[in-house]
């Protein structure tokens, strides 16, 4: 939904409405927001190989089928990084469904710019069919990683792994 708002007032009635429901305002003739941008944000792709070191770590339900393990990840590539993390388990009396999540801080370089992001992850086997989403946490880019968003896809082969990286850089970055 647009709304159409003529004079001043135009950029404080828009900054409460995005705030509080969600609309964009603009003045008649005057492109959307999302073309007025002066630069467009580009979809890059970093790829590699990592190394990763999980950790079993002690769980208060023993028995339940609940699992809590570290992370230590070593990115090659695009992406020359570490990172350190921690996930959550669970698997069920079906074989071959469980289901994870994790959170890691990832420090390094991509494509040659410095900084640090979160990457989340939720994993979910259903009878042995997987489906992976690996994103960027919003606003957690730091350094020249600053408004960092993307997805990774990881690929485990004869026991190695390889990523893929989606992301944009906010323009101007």
């Amino acid at each position: 939904m647009t709304i159409w708002i003529p004079g001043a007032a135009a950029a404080a009635v828009a900054a409460v409405l995005a705030a509080t429901i969600g609309v964009s305002a603009q003045r008649p003739g005057e492109p959307p927001a999302a073309t007025r941008t002066k630069e467009a944000a580009v979809t890059r792709r970093a790829s590699g190989a990592f190394d990763v070191k999980i950790t079993p770590q002690a769980m208060t339900a023993e028995g339940s089928g609940l699992g809590r393990m570290s992370l230590d990840k070593q990115f090659r590539g695009d992406l020359a990084a570490t990172s350190k993390g921690e996930m959550l388990t669970a698997s069920t009396p079906v074989k071959g469904s469980a289901v994870y999540v994790a959170v890691e801080q990832v420090t390094g370089t991509l494509h040659g710019r410095s900084g640090s992001f979160v990457l989340h992850h939720t994993g979910i086997m259903s009878r042995g069919t997987p489906q992976l989403t690996i994103t960027v946490v919003p606003d957690s880019g730091t350094g020249e990683l600053e408004g960092l968003t993307g997805t990774m896809t990881i690929t485990i082969a004869d026991g190695k792994h390889t990523y893929d990286f989606d992301y944009m850089l906010a323009p101007g970055r």
